[in-house]
């Protein structure tokens, strides 16, 4: 569920709260929880985000070191072809 549907949902079920003609005691404590949902689930929210930069991160910093590996590869096997062209004397 994405975060605009649960906004959606909650605000319904809000409204549907607000209209029943439960005892007050019991209407609050359904608004405590659905509070409680809502901080949980925006809570949530940015925790994923957080996780989302943290992946983003992770993989520019895996493409730098394959580039890097690949770079040394590369020079290591024109060091090679060098040193098999004129060996030390």
């Amino acid at each position: 569920m994405n975060d605009e549907n649960f906004r959606k949902k909650l605000f319904e079920l809000m409204e549907d709260i607000n209209g029943v003609t439960k005892p007050e005691k019991e209407k609050d404590k359904v608004i405590r929880v659905a509070k409680k949902a809502k901080g949980q689930q925006d809570i949530l929210q940015v925790k994923l985000n957080n996780l989302q930069q943290s992946l983003d991160s992770l993989r520019l910093g895996l493409k730098y070191l394959i580039f890097d590996l690949e770079a040394t590869r590369r020079e290591n096997t024109d060091l090679r072809k060098r040193l098999d062209q004129n060996p030390p004397k």
